[in-house]
């Protein structure tokens, strides 16, 4: 049985633990950046149970690129986070967009199946038409 006393909230995700490093070809050219994470885990705020996924996040750089391992330590916060797959994705967008200021971006959750359902959730900026 979870502990729930170890399930952590949304407002502990320390999102200025992401670092940037400078795009240097800024004004030249345009790039696609993908970056996959396919062992996310967050937990079920209503179970406490482990939510397993495949986190992608897609962008075009303005200024500046993210630094991968503080991306990294950034996504391992939410292993203990008690959150539906909906904010999570748009809290990770949110916090991406902030940090970066891309031309744009999209975080894309592809969520194993729970009680036979799969889950793939979207959030995008400029926002999906």
């Amino acid at each position: 049985m979870s502990n729930h006393s170890e399930i952590k909230q949304l407002d502990d995700i320390q999102s200025d633990i992401l670092e940037i490093v400078p795009y240097n070809y800024r004004g030249k050219r345009d790039i696609w950046v993908n970056i996959v994470q396919p062992e996310f885990t967050s937990l079920c705020p209503m179970t406490g149970l482990p939510d397993f996924a495949t986190l992608e996040i897609n962008y075009t750089p303005d200024q500046s690129i993210v630094e991968l391992k503080s991306l990294k330590y950034y996504l391992l916060q939410y292993r203990n986070v008690g959150v539906f797959y909906e904010h999570l994705v748009n809290v990770i967008l949110d916090h991406l967009l902030a940090t970066l200021k891309p031309k744009k971006i999209q975080v894309v959750g592809d969520f194993t199946p729970r009680g036979g359902i799969q889950t793939l959730v979207r959030a995008s900026f400029p926002d999906l038409e």
